[in-house]
């Protein structure tokens, strides 16, 4: 670590201060100041799976991709189908090194048929946006980095539908699991994804910043006769932990060397990805017990 890096001030969530009058334990996450825990991580756990809870994930990093080539940029780009997606749907995929290594893990959501919405990982907003850059060429399409006009709050639990139609005219439960609206939410412009980490059902909803301790608190107020509790890092994680979603290091890691040719003779057939996430694993085995 440079000390450059060592000295470096955390970056801060729209929503920072309210997490430290509720009282949060914070902590450094990828240089964001983030809450780990509020009420503690087990307790928070038991509200996501039991209830409600809400969490602050406006760290995630968010792209933009429009003009008349956007989806040649998109389809050429990640590995899952992108033709399959229509207006208003998102699906889970990747960017990938040319060696079919992963660049990073991301959601894709489809605007129209001339601009589609990447939510990507915090750590990783940087490195992706370039990546796409230097993968553009020619395609006639417009790349933008979006993360600072978003917020990012998610809204997961059994109650999490109960608790968010209180504040919105959009029919939340005809939204079916990885589509989205666009509309209003407590009054506020939004973005409404029903996606998550959890496993549990939930909203994720991308608000412009100054706009997020207006929605943090309406929401707050809007579950509390549900049990809702606001829920940090360690409580994401828990929950995560029991969804199949790889790690960092696991899905960043390239493959080792003399593995890559199988890997890349599988990625260059690109829909096959995951099927050549497991083939690699198998190799791996095979080489260990070989050696």
């Amino acid at each position: 670590m440079t000390a450059n890096s060592a000295s470096a001030p955390l970056k801060m969530t729209p929503l920072n201060a309210a997490h430290r009058q509720l009282g949060a334990r914070m902590v450094d996450f990828g240089g964001w100041d983030m809450p780990v825990q509020y009420s503690g991580i087990v307790d928070e756990h038991h509200a996501v799976r039991r209830a409600v809870g809400l969490f602050d994930v406006s760290h995630m990093g968010e792209i933009v991709i429009r003009g008349p080539q956007a989806f040649d940029l998109i389809d050429y780009l990640t590995p899952n189908a992108v033709s399959k997606l229509k207006p208003g749907q998102a699906h889970y995929s990747a960017l990938l090194y040319d060696h079919g290594g992963f660049v990073d893990d991301i959601l894709v959501h489809k605007v129209s048929d001339t601009e589609f919405f990447l939510c990507v990982n915090a750590s990783n907003q940087d490195k992706d946006f370039q990546h796409i850059l230097e993968h553009k060429g020619s395609f006639d399409a417009e790349v933008d980095f979006a993360s600072d006009r978003y917020a990012l709050i998610a809204t997961q639990g059994p109650h999490a539908i109960q608790t968010l139609q209180k504040l919105t005219a959009i029919d939340l439960s005809a939204i079916k699991y990885y589509w989205f609206a666009d509309g209003e939410i407590a009054g506020i412009p939004a973005r409404l994804a029903r996606t998550g980490y959890t496993g549990e059902v939930g909203f994720e909803a991308y608000v412009a910043p100054e706009h997020a301790v207006a929605l943090w608190n309406a929401i707050l107020a809007a579950g509390e006769e549900f049990g809702i509790k606001p829920a940090g890092l360690g409580a994401a994680t828990r929950c995560a932990s029991k969804r199949p979603w790889p790690s960092t290091a696991t899905k960043s890691r390239p493959p080792s060397t003399r593995l890559r040719p199988r890997w890349a003779a599988w990625s260059n057939s690109r829909r096959k990805i995951l099927s050549a996430a497991r083939l690699c694993g198998k190799l791996r085995k095979r080489a260990r017990t070989a050696c």
